[in-house]
């Protein structure tokens, strides 16, 4: 599919059903978008995918909103390897405005939020972190866990913020830790629980913000 990009002419966005437009932010394969997308065709969401943005250019996450015939573009973040730059991050403001979002959704973005984003939606951006939060915040929470013994895992559906996962907590799912669990199985069962949360977070989001 020939995607022109949000900002060209004879741009269209995805298809609307009732209920609020939000963006997605991913830097990577898309595992999670792919649920939410999935309940969005599937009419289970209560919103709708009207752009995907990476900071990526091989992300996979763009051919999969191609995939699904959502608007997808690459920004190119700048020099910094965990943040983007602020005209970036200004870009991203952009398009995610002209994409008439009314929220906005990470799924796997690897870059820290800054003030351009954060004060363009306030209290309106989600994310989901593979850890039962406060628990584990940072990089590679599954394997934290592992290490540090705990009996259980899981997942948080929660706000940004201006920390690194410290926002308001929207949900939660839990996972066991089993015998015998490697970070790479643990991680696995994680991700389960995160595509069976998201969509089920997302869609309780959208209907609150719709009154």
């Amino acid at each position: 599919m020939n995607n022109p990009g949000p900002s060209r002419p004879g741009f269209s966005f995805a298809p609307e059903i009732p209920g609020p437009r939000f963006g997605v932010l991913g830097s990577g394969k898309g595992s999670n978008f792919r649920a939410l997308a999935e309940a969005w065709k599937e009419g289970t969401l209560g919103a709708t995918p009207a752009i995907v943005l990476s900071d990526i250019e091989t992300a996979g996450i763009l051919p999969l909103g191609r995939e699904f015939g959502i608007p997808t573009h690459f920004l190119p973040p700048g020099p910094f390897r965990t943040k983007m730059t602020p005209e970036a991050e200004e870009e991203l403001v952009r398009h995610l405005r002209e994409a008439r979002v009314d929220f906005v959704v990470l799924a796997g973005f690897m870059r820290v939020i800054k003030a351009p984003l954060l004060e363009a939606f306030p209290g309106r951006i989600l994310n989901i972190h593979p850890s039962l939060l406060p628990a584990f915040r940072g990089l590679e929470a599954w394997r934290q866990a592992l290490e540090a013994g705990v009996p259980e895992a899981g997942c948080t559906v929660h706000l940004v913020d201006a920390g690194v996962d410290t926002g308001k907590i929207l949900g939660q799912s839990r996972v066991p830790v089993l015998s015998g669990d490697t970070a790479e199985s643990l991680h696995a069962r994680i991700q389960v629980a995160e595509h069976e949360l998201y969509p089920r977070i997302v869609r309780e989001f959208a209907k609150q913000i719709q009154g």
